[in-house]
C-alpha cells in the first residue's frame, strides 16, 4: 500500500519539561537530515509527536532510516482518507488484509479531534469492527493485548488510519547533549562507543590517528568507512585525521620500551583535547574497556589521563568483549572492524608494555621530548572530512590501487 504519512512518537523526550521544545526541534532536524534526498517530504514536529508527510516518497526506504534515528521511540505509517464511512471501511480492510495472519487478534482504536464528525469513537469502533468481521475469516477481537491495533484518527482535515507500531532505537536526539570528540581507531570497540555516545544525544566528531608510511591508505579508508556506517545514526559526522608518525618515531627512538605505549597515549589524549577545544567540544570519548589491554588498566588510565582535566568518557568501559562484539554486529560495524588493516596503535606496540606504569615516570620520560613542537606539527597537518551515511572509501582505494598496476 502507498502510505501518505508517518506518525513519530518521542519516548524519552516526554520527560524533558521546559526543554522539550528544543529536543523536539533537534529531533526534527536530525530526521530531515537523514531523509534529505527525498525533497518532497514535509515535516511537522508537534508537542506530542511528529508527522512526516511522504508525498509519494517510498515508505520502505524511509522506514530503514527512521530505525536509526535516536530519539524515536515508536512510529506508524498511516494512510490519509476522506472523512466518509465508506472510505474508512475500505482502507481499514486493505490495511488488515496486508498484515493480518490467521490466529491473530485485533481491536479498533479510534481517536477523534474533530468532535463534529458524525460518528463518535465507540460508534466508529463498532462499525469498522463489524465490517472487518464480515470480510475477514477467522478474525478474533481482543481488547487488552491484541496482536494488531487498527488506529483511526479523525482530524479536522481528514481521517488517518494505521495498524503498525514500529520501534525506533530510542535514546536522545544527537546534539541535545552537546558536542564532543571521539578517539576512533580501526578496531571493534571505538565504533560501539561512538554509537552509545550518540544514543545519549552527543554530537561527536571522530579523531583518528594515522602514521604513514607505517599505516596504509587502506587503514585510513577503513576508519572513514566505519564513520560512514555510524553516520546513519547522525546524518553526518566530521572525520579528523591526525598525522602521528613523527610522534611515534620520536618516542620509539628516545624513550624506554616499557613506556612507549603510555607516552604515546598521553600524546593522543593531548592532541584530542586540543582538537576538542578548537572544535568547541565539551568532552573526549574513547573505546577503552577496563583491563582489556595494557593501556586500559586503571594504573595506565591514571598515567594517561594526567595530561587533561577534560572529562574522558568511556561508554564500553565495563562491557566484556563478547558484549561489545554483539553490539558491533547489531549496528553493522563488526565485519569492517575486523578487516586486517593495521592502525597506529598496533604497529608501534612494544612486546612488553607496562601494565602498571608510574605517573611520575611517565611525566619524566615525556618531559625529555619537545612536546609542544610535536603536538603543534601534528595539529598543523590535520585534515577534516565530512562523512555521510554509508559513504564508501575502501572501494575507492581498491580502484585507485588497481589503476596503478
Amino acid at each position: 500500500m502507498e502510505y501518505t504519512e508517518v506518525m513519530v512518537r518521542y519516548g524519552e523526550l516526554s520527560t524533558k519539561g521546559k526543554n522539550r521544545k528544543d529536543f523536539i526541534n533537534r529531533l526534527a532536524t536530525n530526521v530531515e537530515r537523514v531523509l534529505k534526498d527525498f525533497p518532497q517530504i514535509e515535516f511537522h514536529p508537534r508537542h506530542d509527536r511528529m508527522h512526516i508527510i511522504l508525498n509519494g516518497a517510498p515508505f520502505t526506504e524511509v522506514d530503514k532510516r527512521l530505525k536509526k534515528v535516536f530519539g524515536i521511540q515508536t512510529y506508524s505509517p498511516a494512510i490519509k482518507v476522506p472523512k466518509t464511512l465508506e472510505d474508512i471501511k475500505k482502507t481499514s480492510l486493505e490495511l488488515m488484509n496486508e498484515t493480518f495472519k490467521p490466529g491473530m487478534t485485533f481491536k479498533v482504536n479510534t481517536k477523534r479531534s474533530d468532535h463534529k464528525f458524525e460518528y463518535d469513537t465507540n460508534q466508529l469502533n463498532n462499525l469498522v469492527g463489524d465490517y472487518l468481521f464480515d470480510h475477514i475469516d477467522h478474525l478474533k477481537a481482543e481488547m487488552k493485548h491484541p496482536d494488531l491495533v487498527l488506529r483511526i484518527e479523525v482530524r479536522q482535515d481528514a481521517v488517518y488510519i494505521s495498524n503498525q507500531l514500529l520501534h525506533g532505537v530510542g535514546g536522545m536526539p544527537v546534539g541535545t547533549a552537546g558536542k564532543a570528540v571521539m578517539m576512533l581507531s580501526g578496531g571493534i570497540d571505538s565504533p560501539v562507543a561512538s554509537y552509545l555516545a550518540m544514543k545519549r544525544g552527543v554530537d561527536i566528531e571522530m579523531v583518528h590517528f594515522f602514521s604513514p608510511p607505517y599505516t596504509t591508505e587502506k587503514a585510513l579508508a577503513k576508519a572513514k568507512e566505519l564513520t560512514g556506517i555510524l553516520a546513519n545514526y547522525a546524518g553526518k559526522i566530521n572525520f579528523i585525521a591526525v598525522p602521528f608518525a613523527e610522534i611515534q618515531e620520536t618516542i620509539k627512538e628516545k624513550l624506554p620500551e616499557g613506556y612507549l605505549m603510555t607516552v604515546q597515549r598521553r600524546f593522543m589524549l593531548q592532541l584530542a583535547d586540543r582538537i576538542r577545544a578548537m572544535r568547541g567540544g565539551l568532552a573526549i570519548f574513547n573505546g577503552e574497556s577496563v583491563g582489556q589491554v595494557a593501556s586500559q588498566t586503571l594504573q595506565s588510565m591514571v598515567a594517561i589521563n594526567d595530561v587533561t582535566t577534560t572529562p574522558v568518557i568511556r561508554p564500553v568501559a565495563t562491557m566484556d568483549k563478547t558484549e561489545i562484539i554483539a553490539k558491533a554486529e547489531e549496528i553493522g560495524t563488526f565485519d569492517l572492524s575486523i578487516q586486517p588493516f593495521e592502525d597506529c596503535c598496533t604497529i608501534f606496540a612494544p612486546p612488553r608494555p607496562k601494565t602498571k606504569p608510574k605517573l611520575e615516570k611517565a611525566r619524566e620520560y615525556e618531559a625529555r621530548l619537545d612536546v609542544e613542537g610535536l603536538i603543534q606539527r601534528a595539529l598543523d597537518g590535520i585534515e577534516v572530512t565530512p562523512i555521510y551515511p554509508n559513504e564508501k572509501f575502501l572501494d575507492d582505494k581498491a580502484q585507485e590501487d588497481a589503476s596503478l598496476l
